[in-house]
């Protein structure tokens, strides 16, 4: 069992990894930033995703990792470009990655692939060089992004986050409730659904 001034130090640690994070100036910001740059300088088309994404499109969230979109053959380009070269595999083969000069973890989104539980589904990860808008970097479309959150939090019950996910980046992006328009019809009723949860004012 730790020991309180264990967890006194976690604490403190992890307050400033978050108060460098929301400055803008954390180790993963950074490791965002050199990704970005390598794949684009390789012609690699990518997407950010999770909740670096969140972050670019006003919910402020603090992360401590990174998720790309990219396609198998993006992957594969990247890896023999840079693999042994400041990043490593998790482990063997894994599309998961390491920032080794930040010490900040790269999960790897494969277009074609499906959130969630991993089943087929009628929402699946698009092509990073099809789905994608500049915001210093390039993210994934909003309307996107709600959608692959609401098809993996309605298909895993571990990933009930991501359904919490929208229903604050409806609150603090102002979502409009005809987003949902241009979503699957397979996850309209949901956003339908916190759309209005978000509305809720709390009591004071």
């Amino acid at each position: 069992m730790a020991s309180a001034s264990d967890a006194e130090a976690r604490f403190w640690a992890a307050a400033e990894r978050g108060t460098s994070f929301f400055m803008g100036n954390a180790d993963v910001q950074r490791a965002l930033g050199a990704l970005a740059q390598r794949l684009e300088d390789l012609s690699v088309p990518y997407a950010i995703a999770g909740a670096m994404a969140l972050n670019a499109y006003g919910y402020e969230r603090f992360t401590s990792d990174i998720d790309v979109l990219l396609t198998r053959e993006g992957l594969a380009a990247f890896k023999a470009a840079w693999l042994g070269r400041g990043y490593i595999e998790k482990f063997p083969g894994s599309r998961g990655l390491r920032d080794t000069e930040h010490n900040v973890a790269i999960d790897v989104l494969l277009a074609g692939a499906f959130p969630g539980d991993g089943k087929p589904k009628p929402v699946r990860f698009p092509d990073p060089d099809e789905s994608w808008v500049e915001r210093h970097v390039r993210l994934l479309p909003v309307e996107k992004l709600v959608e692959l959150k609401l098809a993996s939090g309605l298909s895993a019950p571990h990933r009930l986050r991501d359904l919490a996910d929208v229903l604050e980046l409806i609150r603090h992006a102002s979502l409009p409730r005809d987003l949902g328009d241009a979503l699957d019809p397979s996850v309209r009723p949901k956003y339908a659904e916190l759309w209005q949860a978000a509305q809720t004012v709390d009591p004071e």
